[in-house]
C-alpha cells in the first residue's frame, strides 16, 4: 500500500538542496551546545530533529561518552522535545521556562539547571550576550518560499532571535501545520538595544508593524528537514463548578468597573494565562455581555477562539496557539476564516510591558498560593520545588491597567489552602496584585492598606474550612508581631507549610 506524501512545503531551490533525515541533522549538533528551539506552550515547538538527537544522546551514554545541551526555547515545548531529551538526560541548562515532568523531576533533583525568566526578558537578554554564546537554532515553520523567506507555524515565540545569533541553523518544515498560516504573523525587526531603543509603533492589537515571514541568512542553514508531526497540546477539562464560579465572580466583577465608568463596554484588551480555570474564563466570557472585545495575550486557548469564532472577540494578538489537539485539527481545517482576526508575533512583543501598559491590558493569571496581603506564588510548591516558572505572568501583572490572579481556594481534596499567612515563595509583590479571585469571592485589593486586604482576602477568597484559622492566625499576629503595618508571626506563617510536609495537610 503506498501512501500520497504531501507536495513539498520547500519552494527554494537552494534549501531544497539542504534536506536530509532527522538523524542527519542532529549528527551535527556536538555536545554542550546551546540551542535555541522553536515553540511556546506545546505549539510550533521541532518534533523529528529532537527526537533524533535524543536516540543519538542514549547511544552516547550508553558508550559512556556524557552528552549533553543547553536548551533555549520562547517557553514550555512538548514531549518531542522537552520530554525526549530529559528522558535521555541530554540537558545541562534549561531556559527560559518547562512544564514537561521529566524535565521538571530532573531540576528539583539537582540534575538539570534552570533559569526561570520574564519572557519579555529573553531576546534582550541574548542580544546583549548575558545568556552566552547561541550555538545552534533547530526552528519549525510552515514552509519556505521561493524567495527563501520562512514562513512562521503555530508559535513565534523567540524564533526571530535564535535565526539572527545562532552560527548554525537546522529548519523542520512541517506539512501538518496549514499552509493558511502565510500572512497570519507579524514579525517586527525594528527592536534594538539602547541606546537605539526607538518606540514601537503598535497602538492597537490588531496593528501590523512587520511581515508575514523570518528572514534568515542562507549560509547559515546547513539543514532543512521535511515532518508531519502534530503539535501536542493536552487536551482541557470541562469547566468545573469551582472554575465556573471563579469566571462568575470575573464577569460580574468586569460589568461592575463598566458600570463604574472605568472600562469601556467592549472592555480592554485581554490577557489570559494558560490552563483549565483560564479558559473557563473565557467561556463564561463567551455567554456575558461584552461585544466586540480584543485580546493583546501570550497564547490562544480554546475558549478564546470560540470567542473569535462567534464574533464576541474582534481581534486576537498573541505569540502562539496552545489549543486541545481536537481543536488544534480542526483550527487547521478552518484557519481560513481567521484570516484577519488572529495575529501571531514574537514573544518580545506580546510581552512587551510598554505595550502593555499602554494598551491598558486586563491580565488574568493562575497561582499556587497568594497570601494575606495580597502577594503571589506561582512558582515554587512549598517554597524549593519548582512546578513551571513565572512564564508571563510578571509581565503582564505589573504593567497591566488590572491585574486579576485566580485560583481554586484549596487543593490536594481540600488539604491544602490556596490562601496562606505568607507565601513560601514571592513571584509576584502585592503592589503588583490588584485582585484576587477563588471560587468563594472575588477581593478587590485596589487601594486598601496591608490589614484592610488580610480581611477582605480571608472574608471573601478562603475557604471555610481554613478562614477561621486564617484569622485567629491574623488576630494573634496584631497583638504580637514586630510592626503593625503588615503583621506577621514569621515562624508560624511558614509553620502552615511545614505542617503540609509532615502530615499531607495544613490543618492542625
Amino acid at each position: 500500500m503506498f501512501t500520497t506524501l504531501p507536495a513539498s512545503r520547500i519552494k527554494s531551490d537552494a534549501f531544497r538542496a539542504k534536506t536530509m533525515s532527522a538523524a542527519d541533522a542532529a549528527a551535527l549538533i556536538p555536545s554542550s551546545a546551546a540551542i535555541g528551539m522553536s515553540g511556546f506552550t506545546g505549539s510550533g515547538y521541532p518534533k523529528a530533529v529532537p527526537q533524533a538527537l535524543a536516540a543519538r544522546i542514549e547511544g552516547e551514554h550508553a558508550a559512556g561518552r556524557p552528552f549533553k545541551v543547553k536548551v533555549w526555547t520562547g517557553a514550555s515545548t512538548g514531549p518531542e522535545l522537552d520530554g525526549a531529551l530529559a528522558r535521555a538526560d541530554g540537558i545541562e541548562f534549561r531556559l527560559p521556562y518547562n512544564s514537561d515532568p521529566i524535565a521538571r523531576e530532573r531540576i528539583n533533583k539537582g540534575q538539570m539547571q534552570y533559569f526561570d525568566m520574564h519572557l519579555s526578558q529573553v531576546a534582550p537578554m541574548a542580544w546583549q550576550g548575558f545568556l552566552g554564546k547561541l550555538d545552534w537554532a533547530v526552528i519549525e515553520i510552515s514552509g519556505i518560499t521561493p524567495e527563501g523567506a520562512l514562513i512562521p507555524s503555530s508559535s513565534v515565540g523567540n524564533n526571530k532571535t535564535w535565526l539572527d545569533i545562532a552560527d548554525h541553523i537546522i529548519l523542520e518544515v512541517n506539512s501538518w501545520q496549514s499552509e493558511a498560516f502565510e500572512g497570519m504573523h507579524d514579525i517586527y525587526y525594528g527592536t534594538a538595544l539602547p541606546p537605539h531603543r526607538v518606540p514601537i509603533p503598535l497602538i492597537r492589537p490588531d496593528d501590523r508593524i512587520g511581515q508575514p515571514t523570518f528572514r534568515v541568512d542562507p549560509a547559515k542553514v546547513v539543514a532543512v528537514v521535511e515532518t508531519g508531526i502534530p503539535d501536542r497540546n493536552a487536551p482541557f477539562s470541562p469547566p468545573d463548578a469551582k472554575a465556573r464560579a471563579i469566571a462568575g465572580h470575573i464577569l460580574d466583577f468586569l460589568g461592575h468597573e463598566v458600570a463604574m465608568g472605568r472600562l469601556p463596554r467592549q472592555l480592554l484588551p485581554l490577557q489570559s494565562g494558560v490552563g483549565n480555570v483560564a479558559n473557563a474564563v473565557m467561556s463564561g466570557l463567551m455567554e456575558g455581555p461584552f461585544e466586540q472585545m480584543t485580546a493583546f495575550t501570550e497564547v490562544i486557548q480554546d475558549g478564546m477562539l470560540e470567542m473569535l469564532a462567534a464574533g464576541k472577540l474582534a481581534t486576537v494578538s498573541a505569540t502562539a496557539l496552545s489549543l486541545s489537539p481536537e481543536v488544534a485539527h480542526r483550527f487547521n481545517d478552518e484557519l481560513e476564516r481567521y484570516k484577519g482576526k488572529l495575529i501571531l508575533r514574537p514573544q518580545e512583543i506580546s510581552n512587551h510591558p510598554e505595550l502593555i501598559r499602554r494598551l491598558g491590558c486586563i491580565a488574568m493569571n493562575g497561582l499556587i498560593e497568594a497570601d494575606l496581603y495580597g502577594n503571589v506564588n506561582s512558582t515554587h510548591v512549598m517554597g524549593s520545588r519548582i512546578q513551571n516558572g513565572i512564564g508571563g505572568s510578571g509581565d503582564f501583572a505589573r504593567n497591566a491597567y488590572l491585574s486579576i490572579f485566580m485560583t481554586p481556594s484549596t487543593a490536594k481534596g481540600g488539604a491544602i489552602s490556596a490562601i496562606v499567612p505568607m507565601v513560601a515563595h514571592t513571584d509576584h509583590i502585592a503592589q503588583d496584585v490588584q485582585v484576587i479571585v477563588t471560587e468563594q469571592g472575588l477581593a478587590d485589593l485596589r487601594g486598601l492598606s496591608p490589614k484592610a486586604r488580610a480581611r477582605t482576602i480571608i472574608e471573601r477568597c478562603a475557604h471555610p474550612d481554613f478562614r477561621p484559622l486564617l484569622q485567629d492566625y491574623f488576630d494573634r499576629a496584631l497583638r504580637g508581631s514586630y510592626g503593625l503595618h503588615a503583621p506577621n508571626i514569621l515562624g508560624e506563617a511558614l509553620s502552615w507549610h511545614q505542617r503540609f510536609v509532615e502530615t499531607g495537610s495544613m490543618k492542625p
